[in-house]
C-alpha cells in the first residue's frame, strides 16, 4: 500500500451470491484485469486464487472469505484502490460473509440470469439495504441456454428492489432515471447544464441512500460485460474524506486467522493511520502492534502503514470480529444467529480438554460458534449440515482431531416473566465487593441490557462502569437449562423462531399451506402474482428445520424458500425440553449460584436463598 495519496481512492468490494451464480469466476476476472492474475481460474477445475482453501476445492465452493488488492484506474485522474472480497454464497456460511459486509464500502451482488432470483439472493439484498451499503447487480450467465434479461429484471424489481436499473438502456432515459433520484441532480437536469460529473455524482447519493441499484449483465466465464462492470466500479467509487487521515487511529476487526503458529486479526482502518510497533487500545487493555500485512488471497506482504479507509492483517492484538479498537473501543453483534447447536464427540482417544481448546480457537475466528462446554458436553451453533461437515475437515486437517456430531437440536433461551432481585457478595481476606442487581423483563428483541440505578454517592463510578462491562462481556446462564438469558418478555424458557418466505407455482398452494399448518406455522395471507404466489410466515425453529428439503421435494426444485431468525418465543413443551437438557443451576461451577462471606477472619460459603439475611447493603424497594 505504502499510504494513501488524494489520486487513490480506497475501496472495499464485496462480491456476494447466491451459491452457484458464478462468482468466483467473475473475481477471478477482476483479478486479472487488476494485474494479479494472468489468467483467471475456476471453481470446478480446483484452480481459483480466491479459493485457495483445499476444502474450498474439494467441494467447489466458497467457505471462507479471501481477499485481494489491485489498483484501477478512472478517468479524472485518480485511481481506486479496490481490496475485493470474495464472500461465501452457501447460506451455511453466512456468518462469514455477512462479517465482510460489516467493512464494505460497495458491494457486487451477481445473479444468475438462468436461474433467477433465488432464495439466498433475497436475504443478501436485505441485508445490504439493512447495512446500506451501496450495490451494483451483476446479471451472469446471459450466455446459457433460458437466460432471459428482461424476465430476471421483472423479477427483481418485485422481489429486490423497484429501483434495480439495467444500465444499458437509452442514454438520455438513463439520464432521466438518475435526475428522478436526486433532487440535486434534477434542477441542472432541467436546465440541460447536468454534466458526466453531476450524473455520475447523483447517482452516487442515489446508490448511498438506497434508491438506485445499478445493473449490468454478462458472462464472467465467457468474458463478457465483465469490463463494462469494471468501469462502473471505477465510476461509482466515493472518494473518501481526506481529514479521517489525519485523525487519530480506529478501525474494525473483521476476521480472524490462525497460520503457522500466527493469529492474525483483518482490519478496516476507519480513521488515521497505523505502523508496526505501535500500540492500540482494545478492550483487553493497550496492546502492541507486532506487524502489518497486506493479504493477497493466501499471500501475506509486510507494509509499512495502515492508512483510513484500507485493510490489513495485523498480528499481536488479542480481539476478535466485530471489535472496534483504537479512538472508538467496542463491539459490535452479529444480525445472522444460528438456529441450532450440535453436540461435538471425541473419537479414538482425543482428550475432551485438547478438543475444546481447538473449538475455542476456531471459535476465535467464527464467533457464531458459539461453543459451549458443561456437563461433560462440548456444544457449537451451526447453521447447517454442510457447516457440520466442513467444521469436521477443519478440526481434522488443522489438529489431526478425529470426531463425530450428535444430530442438532434447538439453540434454547431463557429469560424471566417477572421482575427479581439477585445479590452477589464476595468477602474472602483482605477483599470486599456486594452488588444488588434487579432483573427485569425487557422489550423482545432487546437482549441484555444494562441501567445504572445506584442511589447517588452510594457506589464509586469506577466500579458502577466495571459492573456494566461484566455484564456485557459475556452470556450469563438461566437456571432451568442454562441456556443463554435475554430479556424476551416471556415465559420462563424460549424456544427459537424462524421466519419463512416462498415463492412457487400457484397450483401447489393448498398442499404447502397444508404442509406448513402441519408444522404449526403462522401464516400471512398469500400474495399472488399471475402463476406464482408468495407465503410468508413464523415457525419453531425445531419443526422447520427440515421442511426446506421437503419444500424443494413438494415444488420438484422449482420453488424458493428463505428462512431468517425471527424471534424468540414460548417454549411449547418446556417441562420436557428441562427434563432432557438435565442442567441443576446449583451444581455449575463456572457461575456458583451462593455468595462468599468473612468471618473471625475465615471465608465461609453461603447458599443463594440466605444470602439476603447476611447481605450488607441497605435497599429500600429490592423489587
Amino acid at each position: 500500500m505504502g499510504g494513501q495519496t488524494p489520486e487513490r481512492i480506497p475501496l472495499c468490494l464485496g462480491m456476494l451470491a447466491h451459491v452457484d451464480a458464478g462468482k468466483t469466476t467473475l473475481c477471478e476476472q477482476l483479478l486479472v484485469r487488476g494485474g494479479l492474475l494472468r489468467r483467471g481460474g475456476r471453481v470446478d477445475h480446483g484452480d481459483a486464487f480466491m479459493d485457495g482453501h483445499a476444502l474450498e476445492r474439494a467441494r467447489g465452493i466458497t467457505i471462507f472469505c479471501e481477499q485481494a488488492t489491485f489498483d484501477l484506474p478512472r478517468g479524472d485522474g485518480k485511481a481506486v484502490r479496490v481490496t475485493l472480497m470474495d464472500t461465501p454464497g452457501h447460506v451455511d456460511f453466512s456468518g462469514e460473509m455477512e462479517r465482510a459486509l460489516s467493512v464494505l464500502d460497495m458491494a457486487v451482488l451477481v445473479v444468475s440470469c438462468a436461474e433467477g432470483v433465488q432464495s439466498h439472493t433475497v436475504t443478501l439484498m436485505r441485508l445490504l439495504r439493512d447495512k446500506r451499503i451501496p450495490t451494483i447487480i451483476f446479471l451472469n450467465k446471459t450466455d446459457r441456454e433460458g437466460a432471459d434479461v428482461s424476465r430476471v429484471m421483472a423479477q427483481m424489481q418485485r422481489l429486490l428492489s423497484g429501483d434495480c436499473v439495467l444500465m444499458i438502456q437509452d442514454a438520455e432515459l438513463l439520464r432521466e432515471e438518475l435526475a428522478a433520484r436526486d433532487e440535486l441532480l434534477m434542477e441542472r437536469h432541467l436546465e440541460e447544464t447536468a454534466q458526466r460529473a453531476d450524473y455520475l455524482a447523483g447517482a452516487r447519493r442515489a446508490m448511498r441512500a438506497g434508491m438506485l441499484y445499478p445493473v449490468l449483465s454478462g458472462s464472467a466465464l465467457m468474458d463478457v460485460g465483465v469490463d463494462a462492470l469494471m468501469q462502473a466500479i471505477a465510476a461509482l467509487a466515493e472518494a473518501d474524506d481526506p481529514s479521517r487521515l489525519d485523525a487519530p487511529f480506529s478501525a474494525k476487526v473483521y476476521r480472524v486467522t490462525h497460520r503457522d503458529g500466527m493469529r492474525y486479526c483483518y482490519v478496516k482502518a476507519l480513521s488515521g493511520r497505523l505502523r508496526a510497533r505501535e500500540t492500540v487500545a482494545t478492550r483487553a487493555g493497550v496492546e502492541k502492534v507486532n506487524a502489518i500485512y497486506q493479504a493477497q488471497g493466501a499471500r501475506l506482504t509486510v507494509l509499512p502503514e495502515l492508512c483510513a479507509g484500507e485493510t490489513a492483517a495485523v498480528t499481536g492484538l488479542s480481539c476478535r470480529p466485530g471489535e472496534h479498537i483504537g479512538a472508538d473501543v467496542g463491539c459490535e453483534t452479529q444480525a445472522l444467529v444460528p438456529l441450532m447447536s450440535v453436540d461435538v464427540q471425541p473419537e479414538q482417544g482425543l482428550e475432551r480438554t485438547r478438543l475444546l481448546a481447538h473449538l475455542r480457537e476456531l471459535e476465535e475466528e467464527d464467533p457464531l460458534l458459539f461453543v459451549r462446554a458443561e456437563q461433560g458436553r462440548l456444544s457449537v451453533g451451526i447453521m447447517g449440515a454442510v457447516q457440520t461437515e466442513v467444521l469436521g475437515s477443519v478440526l481434522e486437517s488443522r489438529f489431526g482431531d478425529h470426531v463425530s456430531f450428535q444430530p442438532p437440536k434447538v439453540m434454547y433461551r431463557e429469560t424471566i416473566a417477572a421482575p427479581a432481585v439477585g445479590i452477589g457478595h464476595y468477602e474472602p481476606l483482605r477483599h470486599y465487593a456486594e452488588a444488588w442487581l434487579r432483573l427485569v423483563p425487557g422489550a423482545p428483541g432487546s437482549g441484555v441490557t444494562f441501567e445504572d440505578r445506584t442511589p447517588p454517592n452510594q457506589l464509586e463510578l469506577n466500579w458502577r462502569r466495571l459492573i456494566a462491562q461484566h455484564v456485557g462481556e459475556r452470556e450469563h446462564p438461566g437456571v432451568l437449562t442454562g441456556s443463554p438469558l435475554t430479556d424476551v418478555r416471556v415465559e420462563l424458557i424460549a424456544g427459537r423462531a424462524v421466519r419463512f418466505e416462498l415463492s412457487f407455482a400457484s397450483d401447489m398452494l393448498s398442499r404447502v399451506t397444508g404442509e406448513l399448518i402441519r408444522l404449526g406455522a403462522e401464516l400471512d395471507a398469500p400474495d399472488c402474482d399471475g402463476d406464482e404466489v408468495r407465503l410468508s410466515g413464523s415457525c419453531t425453529a425445531a419443526l422447520f428445520w427440515d421442511y426446506p428439503q421437503q419444500f424443494a421435494a413438494t415444488t420438484r426444485g422449482h420453488g424458493r424458500i428463505s428462512v431468517r431468525f425471527d424471534r424468540y418465543a414460548p417454549c411449547k413443551n418446556q417441562d420436557t425440553v428441562v427434563q432432557e437438557i438435565g442442567y441443576s443451576a446449583l451444581a455449575d461451577e463456572r457461575n456458583p449460584a451462593g455468595s462468599v462471606f468473612c468471618s473471625h477472619g475465615a471465608g465461609f460459603y453461603v447458599p443463594w436463598d440466605e444470602v439476603r439475611s447476611h447481605a450488607h447493603c441497605e435497599v429500600e424497594e429490592p423489587c
